[in-house]
C-alpha cells in the first residue's frame, strides 16, 4: 500500500506541471461520452490541453432533461450542462458558475429538480435557434476550458434488446426503451440502437473528430453513454477515418443494471460488436480494476489497441476517477504513443 501511495504522490506532482505548457505544444483532443463519465474525463483533460472539445450524447430522457425534452421538443440539455460544468476553471469565477448551472431548484411546484443550467441552455436555443452557437455562448459565459457539442442535432431514443428483462421469462429477449430505463434495466443487455435509426450528426462534431490529434471514448455508462456515439453513422465514419489516435477509457467497476457482472474485456467485446470497423490505439484501465490482464490484452488486440494500466481511481476507495491521476495517465499515453502531425 505504501508503494502505491508513493506512486500516486509522484503522479500528482507530475500532473501539477502540465498546466504550464504553452498552448502551441498541446494536442487537439476530442472526448466523447455523457454523464459523470465524460465529466471525469473532461476534468482531467482540461489540465493537459487548451484545445479540447466534448461531443455529448443526446438520448437522455430522465429527470429535468426528460421533462424539458417532452414539453418543448428540445435536445436533452443535462449531459451538455455537466460537460460545461466539468470544463469550468478552478478559479472563483469558474467554480461559482459551475455551482450555479448545476444548482437544482427545490420546491413543490413545476420547477422542482430543474437544473439552472438546463433552463439557461434551452432558453438560448430558443433565442438563437442554433444549438452550437448557444452552447458556445454558455461556454464563454462560464469561462469554459474547451467546447461542448451535441453528437446529433435531433433528440434520440435509446432502445436495448435485453435478455431476462422479465425475471419470469429469463431466456426471452425484450425491447427496453429510453436511456433512463436502459441504464437500470434488470437482465442482460444484448445490444442497443437509436431511434431515428440514421440520425444526423452535428457537422462541427464530425469536423472536430477529423481534425483531432487524439480522440478519447469513455469512461461512462457503456450502453447508454459510450456506445450511442457509434450509432450515429456520420460520427462513426469520422471515427473510423480520422488520423487521430484513439483511447478507450474503461470504467472502474461494472454499472449496476446495464453492465452488471461485465469484465473489463467484455466491455471491449461489446463495443467491437457494435462498431466492427472501429479500431482503437490504446485501452486505458485502472490497474486495480483488472483481475485478468491477459484476457484484457487479448481483447484489446482484437481492436488493434495496446493496454495501459494506471492508478486512476480516487485513493479513498470510492469508484470515481481522480482528475489529477487521470490527467497524468492521459498525458503519458499522449507522449508515449506518438503524435499525429504537430501539436497545435
Amino acid at each position: 500500500m505504501t508503494s502505491r501511495n508513493q506512486r500516486l504522490r509522484r503522479l500528482r506532482r507530475a500532473t501539477s506541471a502540465l498546466s504550464g505548457r504553452k498552448r502551441g505544444t498541446q494536442p487537439k483532443v476530442v472526448a466523447l461520452g455523457g454523464g459523470q463519465g465524460l465529466s471525469a474525463s473532461l476534468a482531467a483533460l482540461r489540465r493537459i490541453t487548451g484545445d479540447l472539445t466534448a461531443v455529448v450524447t443526446v438520448a437522455d430522457d430522465g429527470g429535468s432533461s426528460g421533462r424539458l425534452r417532452e414539453e418543448l421538443g428540445v435536445l436533452p440539455p443535462g449531459d451538455l450542462r455537466k460537460a460545461l460544468a466539468a470544463l469550468c476553471g478552478d478559479d472563483e469565477w469558474g467554480q461559482t458558475w459551475a455551482r450555479v448551472i448545476q444548482h437544482r431548484f427545490q420546491s413543490k411546484g413545476d420547477l422542482h429538480e430543474h437544473a439552472v443550467g438546463n433552463l439557461l441552455i434551452v432558453a438560448l436555443w430558443e433565442q438563437l435557434g442554433d444549438h452550437v452557437q448557444a452552447l458556445d455562448l454558455v461556454g464563454k459565459l462560464l469561462g469554459a476550458h474547451g467546447r461542448v457539442l451535441p453528437m446529433s442535432a435531433v433528440p434520440l431514443e435509446l432502445q436495448a434488446f435485453v435478455r431476462g428483462h422479465d425475471p419470469a421469462r429469463p431466456d426471452d429477449v425484450d425491447t427496453v426503451r429510453g436511456q433512463a430505463t436502459v441504464a437500470l434495466t434488470p437482465g442482460e443487455v444484448q445490444s442497443v440502437h437509436v431511434v431515428p435509426q440514421d440520425p444526423p450528426a452535428v457537422p462541427e462534431a464530425v469536423a472536430a473528430v477529423l481534425d483531432a490529434d487524439w480522440v478519447v471514448l469513455g469512461p461512462g455508462s457503456w450502453f447508454s453513454s459510450v456506445i450511442p456515439h457509434l450509432l450515429v453513422p456520420e460520427l462513426l465514419e469520422a471515427l473510423v477515418e480520422t488520423k487521430a489516435r484513439k483511447v478507450l477509457s474503461l470504467n472502474l467497476a461494472p454499472q449496476p443494471g446495464e453492465t452488471d457482472g461485465f469484465s473489463p474485456q467484455r466491455h471491449l467485446e461489446v463495443l467491437g460488436r457494435h462498431a466492427p470497423k472501429l479500431a482503437m490505439d490504446v485501452v486505458l484501465a485502472d490497474e486495480a480494476a483488472v483481475p485478468d490482464r491477459e484476457s484484457l490484452v487479448d481483447a484489446a488486440k482484437r481492436l488493434g489497441a495496446a493496454v495501459e494500466l494506471a492508478p486512476v481511481a480516487s485513493p479513498d476507495g470510492v469508484p470515481i476517477h481522480d482528475p489529477e491521476l487521470l490527467a497524468a495517465a492521459y498525458d503519458r499515453i499522449f507522449r508515449m504513443h506518438g503524435r499525429i502531425g504537430p501539436w497545435r
